[in-house]
């Protein structure tokens, strides 16, 4: 409930507005009520027809009155959580985005993908509807006082009722938190694993792997089950509970007033007024409890949003230099991953300018991914500076930054949309002339003219699909979109044919002879040819850096 106590918080004069038009519906909802003991106790006693005229067209207004105070109510509760609801949603899915990496990577990327999915479970939780009827739930005091009047008797009758539905209602929300979010908990154990049954098929069958999967969806899917039926459970006792209690209102109500009216002390109008007033008290307290689960899954939703949504992010302003040329310099740098006992490089000192072209080979596993994204600054180093033409790039701003470089990874990744957004992507308002040059140089005029769209076909799965000469070939045509003066080639050959190497080949050098700072990293000590500088990963922990030597033949 605390989500929804803060939307009210958040617009004090609508929330005034939304009472306001919750008292005068509740207000208007007393004139049937008064309608019938006025039938009963006047009309059927005297039987003047124009009295049951004016009773009547009387109530009939008060109806109309109370459903257009209603639908105001609706719309007012509409505005009251629709923004919240946007704004909640981009600021989850910003920070998926922008949230600092190391940050992100503590909670579980299957607990990342159930936050974004329970976002419209949290949007129907406080939709309009159930906010006015959690709206109702005061105003039952209106009713309790208006029976009050008529019969002190019958208002404590149903004032005990109602006081033991809300006592049993709020113990069972309470009551229901702990089983609804290990309920949460393990659907995020789900997700990666229908994620990787969609995905994974080939390497499933390919493997064996099936049974394996199947096991761990019968484990979870079972506690799941266990969990939601347990929930499930005591809402429907409770909701069982509450209909009896409105069964038992009534009679309570009925029997206890019929032994008045024996008496004298009251009127069988009264009579009849005073349950339908008493079964009106306890109706919104029985809509609520119809939402309490609805309710508590979605504060814990909220609750698993906001630990996501107040992680640091990352810079997003800083100094963004004027001509920059291609100077970079890595001083005294070292790198070392949480809960590693040792660094996977230290005391590490390179530059590169203009014109040059740096090598840094290493197998697997030695560094030199985690080298090319600290060099693009995707991540910091535990010591040490990164600079370009003398400025740390920590002070540097990061968008910027990545228009500067022209950025291969070793495993790129594209986005689901089309070739030429792709392309775009750091670019958006590069030429139409430039980008078919760029296909060109990349070798991918083929499959663009051979695909229906040409460069507004689809990419789905991000890439997924796609062979690996031909999503590095893309990959490789939006690194260069950007015309960055600094060149980061992360193992640019890898999984390419010879037609594949060849032009990455014709493309690195187009971009070395053009004047620009290359960095090439490559698990292969060929690739080094022509380098200005050699950096060995597989020295450690301090990289070896050195000139190699040139031939001195012709």
């Amino acid at each position: 409930m605390s989500e929804l106590l803060r939307r009210f918080k958040l617009d004090t004069r609508l929330t005034v507005e939304l009472l306001i038009a919750s008292l005068f519906a509740n207000i208007l909802a007393l004139a049937m009520p008064i309608f019938v003991i006025q039938v009963l106790n006047r009309y059927i006693a005297h039987g003047v027809d124009i009295t049951l005229a004016t009773l009547t067209f009387g109530a009939v207004i008060a109806v109309v009155l109370e459903f257009f105070f209603r639908q105001a109510r609706l719309k007012l509760a509409t505005g009251l959580s629709s923004n919240v609801d946007s704004e909640i949603s981009e600021l989850a899915f910003g920070s998926l985005i922008y949230s600092e990496k190391s940050e992100l990577e503590k909670t579980a990327s299957g607990q990342r993908q159930q936050c974004l999915n329970s976002l419209p479970s949290i949007q129907a939780a406080y939709n309009a509807v159930n906010i006015s009827s959690v709206l109702d739930i005061p105003f039952a005091l209106l009713f309790l006082a208006t029976l009050f009047l008529l019969s002190t008797t019958l208002g404590f009758v149903a004032t005990i009722f109602v006081c033991i539905a809300l006592f049993v209602g709020t113990a069972t929300m309470w009551s229901m938190r702990n089983p609804t979010k290990q309920s949460l908990e393990v659907s995020g154990q789900i997700i990666p694993i229908s994620v990787t049954a969609s995905r994974e098929v080939d390497t499933i069958k390919a493997f064996n792997a099936g049974s394996f999967l199947i096991q761990r969806w019968k484990k979870h899917t079972f506690k799941l089950r266990e969990l939601r039926e347990q929930v499930f459970g005591r809402q429907g006792l409770f909701q069982s509970f509450m209909q009896a209690s409105a069964g038992l209102v009534s009679v309570a109500t009925i029997a206890v007033g019929g032994v008045l009216v024996v008496k004298g002390d009251l009127d069988i109008g009264t009579l009849i007024g005073a349950n339908i007033l008493a079964v009106r008290a306890i109706q919104p307290v029985f809509r609520f409890t119809q939402l309490v689960e609805v309710f508590v899954t979605a504060q814990q939703a909220v609750d698993k949003l906001r630990r996501i949504i107040i992680l640091p992010r990352d810079k997003s302003e800083g100094y963004a230099k004027k001509n920059y040329q291609g100077n970079f310099e890595i001083k005294d740098a070292a790198f070392i991953y949480a809960g590693a006992r040792t660094p996977l490089f230290e005391s590490l000192s390179f530059s590169v300018t203009p014109g040059q072209t740096v090598f840094c080979i290493g197998e697997n596993g030695t560094g030199k991914s985690t080298l090319a994204r600290l060099m693009v600054g995707l991540i910091n180093p535990a010591r040490g500076e990164v600079l370009l033409d003398g400025i740390n790039l920590l002070q540097i701003a990061p968008e910027w930054w990545r228009r500067q470089i022209v950025f291969l990874p070793q495993e790129p990744v594209l986005f689901s949309a089309t070739i030429r957004e792709n392309i775009f992507i750091n670019n958006p308002n590069m030429i139409d002339a430039k980008t078919q040059e760029i296909i060109d140089r990349v070798g991918l005029r083929k499959f663009v003219d051979g695909s229906d769209s040409g460069l507004d076909t689809w990419i789905s799965e991000n890439g997924r699909n796609l062979s690996v000469g031909i999503k590095k070939r893309i990959a490789l045509a939006r690194a260069i979109a950007t015309d960055g003066s600094l060149v980061i080639l992360d193992e640019p050959t890898e999984g390419l044919d010879n037609e594949g190497i060849s032009v990455v080949g014709k493309v690195t050098r187009e971009l070395y002879q053009s004047g620009k700072a290359v960095v090439i990293f490559s698990h292969d000590p060929q690739a080094m040819t022509g380098a200005n500088l050699l950096i060995d990963l597989n020295s450690k922990p301090i990289p070896k850096v050195s000139r190699p030597k040139k031939s001195k033949s012709g």
